[in-house]
């Protein structure tokens, strides 16, 4: 088969699952053959052996399946970083470099902060701040240990020197220890809500937090405070409607100066919230 007859087929194919189904079959095929997009446009008159052909049906079957692009390359970007991903972590999502970005607002450029990340998963938010800071030093940690192995990975690829990675349930492996500033973006979606049907391969357990979705953040304003400096900032993700449920939380475990801020979307996405007293 032809590189061109291939691609045609393919986003025929991948139409019906997928908004962008040529792309998709360009850079499955790209994947294919190892090499450029540019390969494809300069030579449509190549033929895929069999051996190719098969692993590209492979592909295409797993994407057909709902397979993320993600998942199936390996690699998603992030804050125009390339991170590795696996089926064991979620997908980094555009909206979530929002919590990268309030960080680090906050940060002094050359302060040795210390930063601590709850349900890394993929380790994208911790390393990216990581990246921007490294006079800082960023401690993520997540209760899935093959999660913990793409997050170190993409630590020592990435940011090497200035990213722990621990294996545990929220802030139970740094207890007694501080830090100036926790980010998370925890599970917050309600078990048996219809948008997990879309969402099947990607873990549930990083995803499903309990009947209202707010399980999760319920521990986080609970333990967090524990574990911050007086003054300290703490920036969580959330769904776009659960703004007020999650402000109340907080304010019921003694959270001062709440805040939700929007997305590009005009969504709410992450409430900030301070620890108060000394």
């Amino acid at each position: 088969m032809r590189l061109d007859a291939a691609i045609a087929d393919a986003t025929e194919r991948l139409s019906r699952i997928s908004e962008s189904p040529r792309l998709d079959a360009e850079i499955l095929l790209c994947r294919t053959i190892d090499m450029p997009r540019s390969y494809l446009f300069a030579h449509p008159e190549d033929e895929l052996d069999d051996i190719t052909r098969e692993r590209f049906e492979e592909s295409l079957r797993r994407r057909e399946d709902g397979a993320p692009m993600a998942y199936i390359m390996g690699v998603k970007e992030f804050w125009s970083l390339e991170f590795a991903v696996s089926p064991a972590t979620l997908v980094p999502r555009p909206e979530t470099e929002m919590l990268v970005n309030l960080a680090l607002r906050e940060i002094p450029r050359d302060a040795a902060w210390r930063v601590l990340d709850l349900g890394t998963g993929s380790g994208a938010i911790a390393v990216s701040i990581a990246c921007e800071r490294p006079t800082s030093q960023v401690t993520a940690i997540d209760a899935s240990e093959d999660a913990l192995l793409v997050a170190a990975e993409n630590a020592r690829a990435l940011a090497p020197g200035n990213v722990e990675c621990l294996h545990g349930d929220w802030t139970e492996p740094v207890r007694g220890r501080t830090f100036d500033l926790i980010v998370s973006n925890p599970p917050y979606v309600r078990a048996g809500d219809e948008a997990l049907a879309a969402l099947r391969h990607e873990p549930q357990a990083a995803l499903v937090s309990g009947d209202d979705g707010l399980d999760a953040i319920r521990a986080l304003a609970a333990q967090c405070r524990d574990v911050l400096v007086a003054g300290g900032l703490l920036l969580v993700e959330h769904g776009c409607d659960q703004r007020e449920a999650v402000a109340a939380l907080l304010d019921t475990n003694g959270w001062v100066d709440i805040q939700c801020h929007k997305d590009l979307a005009g969504l709410p996405r992450v409430t900030a919230a301070r620890r108060g007293g000394t």
